[in-house]
């Protein structure tokens, strides 16, 4: 008989003992007002800054190439794919990409490396490198945008498909949300921090002969700024996945669907300098520190801590105590095996007056299988 299972929820405690009324929202930037899609969050809180049709599915164009590299990331994480290993195009893929929109021009005659297609794909949104590394490695367009879906599965990208390595305009068949690129995004920069900082926020790249730029906005611009990508087709308008870290804080910011890049570079700086300037943030756990004992089921323990892998605040208007709740949920006892780094929790942030965030919770160690047991259990948590 499986054991009884539900949602548990452990108030842990008031962050500050001073009771205020609803907090007043800070007046988002002018800028804003043509952007058709907005969302700004603070990673360290899970808190929404600012939205605007944050799971409306839109055309990303090459915003798509994020998920190539995370899918890459995710290869080279596992040891699977080396950054030294060279790769060779087709003469077909040389007659379809050879420069179609940005690109490395790859010939025949050229073996990138993993680390130069990475290179290509995030800092020129080059769409040869795009399809030479993902039919390379999995042989095949198909195969490869599988493994893409399969990515954002895992990630809880629940309103995104994908079916272009590259972004190129596929009649709509590949979509994303706001609040999904998010998740892509946390994943890349939490998951993967070495690769991330290798690969992204680089505003020139040499390969070869050909000098290649990125567009991002923020880069050098915005104190702080690191990436991530932009992407324009006439259909999808001008967007752009973004991110800044400033003093332990990250904010993750989308656009979607600017009319000119102006538009979308002015509201990109402006947004990021907003998010920093019009909130405070209240401490509340260290990367790596206990938040709470999870109850276990037919593992060699009794309960388990759970930790976040990041550090934790409450996000705040700026000049404003409101009061701050804090509540943990996990499906309870939790049953073993479950292997550290694994999201089995989350750390529910109820700031007075604001939507609730939501920080992933992770066992601070392997729980292992006890002896003996069967899994046959009449035991529910209270």
């Amino acid at each position: 008989m499986k054991s009884l299972s539900n949602v548990l929820t452990l108030a842990l405690v008031l962050a500050t003992p001073v009771s205020a009324s609803a907090a007043a929202m800070p007046v988002p930037p002018a800028q804003l007002a043509p952007i058709p899609v907005i969302l700004l969050v603070d990673l360290g809180s899970g808190q929404v800054l600012q939205k605007r049709h944050p799971d409306t599915p839109f055309l990303p164009a090459s915003v798509t190439k994020v998920m190539t590299a995370y899918v890459a990331f995710e290869e080279i994480g596992a040891g699977r794919l080396s950054l030294d290993r060279k790769f060779n195009e087709s003469p077909e893929t040389e007659r379809e990409w050879f420069a179609k929109g940005t690109n490395m021009y790859l010939t025949t005659k050229d073996w990138p490396t993993t680390r130069d297609l990475l290179h290509g794909i995030m800092t020129a949104s080059a769409n040869d490198a795009s399809v030479v590394l993902g039919e390379g490695y999995a042989g095949s367009v198909a195969a490869w945008t599988a493994k893409m879906n399969d990515a954002a599965r895992r990630l809880g990208m629940t309103r995104s498909h994908f079916n272009t390595p590259n972004g190129w305009m596929d009649e709509g068949h590949t979509y994303v949300t706001a609040s999904d690129l998010v998740k892509l995004a946390d994943a890349m920069i939490t998951r993967y921090p070495d690769l991330y900082r290798e690969f992204s926020g680089h505003k020139r790249w040499v390969w070869r002969d050909v000098h290649m730029r990125s567009h991002d906005p923020t880069v050098g611009v915005v104190p702080g700024a690191d990436g991530i990508k932009t992407g324009y087709t006439r259909e999808a308008g001008y967007n752009f996945l973004g991110t800044a870290e400033r003093g332990g804080r990250r904010l993750v910011m989308v656009l979607a669907g600017a009319p000119l890049p102006r538009v979308r570079d002015d509201a990109a700086r402006a947004l990021l300098e907003w998010g920093f300037a019009a909130w405070d943030t209240r401490p509340l756990f260290d990367q790596g520190q206990t938040v709470a004992q999870a109850r276990v089921q037919g593992g060699d323990r009794r309960t388990l801590p759970l930790v976040a892998n990041r550090q934790v605040h409450a996000t705040i208007p700026h000049g404003v105590k409101p009061r701050i709740t804090l509540s943990v949920h996990y499906k309870g006892p939790i049953e073993a095996p479950v292997r550290k780094g694994q999201q089995v929790g989350e750390l529910e942030i109820q700031v007075e007056g604001l939507e609730p965030g939501r920080v992933p919770l992770l066992p601070a160690a392997t729980l292992t299988r006890r002896a003996g047991w069967t899994g046959c259990s009449t035991a529910s948590p209270t």
